[in-house]
């Protein structure tokens, strides 16, 4: 598994974007987009190290791969459908007959969560890595989930610094992106959307004041329940 800077992973999810277009305009249809860019990226990892080496412009053969499966797909008259994918975890509810102080406590709780995670999103939304640093604990850590489906896979990168500017480059590195605070798993969270289709969820967990790890969601399948028209 290679690691990979935000910076080349805000491009590559660029890239998956451009191929998502390439698809909806030979069919219209976004459930066999997404099978044919991910019948594209099968192909990608079908290759072996040496001739995924060979290839200078990654993004140039991705493209012909995906305008070829189109053209297969036209040729034979059929798409298959993928199922739908799940929609966004939601909390579990408390259990009933709980005591009073048991209550009180989860709703204070839940209401430092939101605080700390909303200044989180405000750091997130100027792009300045030093005030987003400042919402971060000092052994912070980011973990990013792309499901195999994006060109490589993504090692947890660890300390404060090193967190800011791998959020800083994936949240603000791309013109068009939006960044909406909504509820993920229960808690206050962050969306990214472009064009109205999601390109990350990122949830964070909290300790204290400061945020102490950001879990970001990129892997396509689990995030076509948040896209918005």
């Amino acid at each position: 598994m290679s690691e990979v800077s935000a910076g080349t992973l805000a491009e590559m999810l660029d890239e998956r974007q451009h191929l998502l277009e390439i698809a909806l305009w030979m069919f219209g249809s976004e459930m066999t987009a997404d099978q044919i860019v991910q019948e594209t990226y099968r192909r990608w990892y079908a290759l072996d190290d040496e001739e995924r080496a060979a290839i200078a412009v990654p993004r140039a053969w991705l493209t012909r791969v995906a305008g070829g499966i189109c053209l297969e797909l036209l040729a034979t008259g059929s798409a298959r459908r993928p199922e739908p994918a799940a929609g966004p975890a939601r909390r579990p509810e408390p259990a009933t007959g709980r005591v009073p102080q048991q209550a009180r406590s989860d709703r204070a709780m839940l209401a430092r969560h939101d605080r700390v995670a909303r200044r989180f999103a405000a750091a997130c939304d100027v792009g300045d890595a030093a005030a987003l640093q400042a919402v971060l604990a000092a052994d912070a850590m980011v973990v990013s989930d792309g499901g195999g489906k994006l060109r490589a896979a993504v090692r947890p990168t660890y300390g404060a610094a090193a967190v800011a500017r791998f959020v800083t480059a994936l949240l603000t590195g791309q013109p068009g992106t939006e960044v909406a605070v909504e509820p993920v798993n229960g808690r206050t969270g962050l969306v990214l959307r472009r064009a109205g289709r999601a390109v990350a969820v990122a949830g964070v967990s909290v300790a204290g004041a400061e945020v102490t790890a950001v879990w970001i969601v990129l892997n396509p399948d689990k995030l076509q329940r948040w896209h918005r028209p």
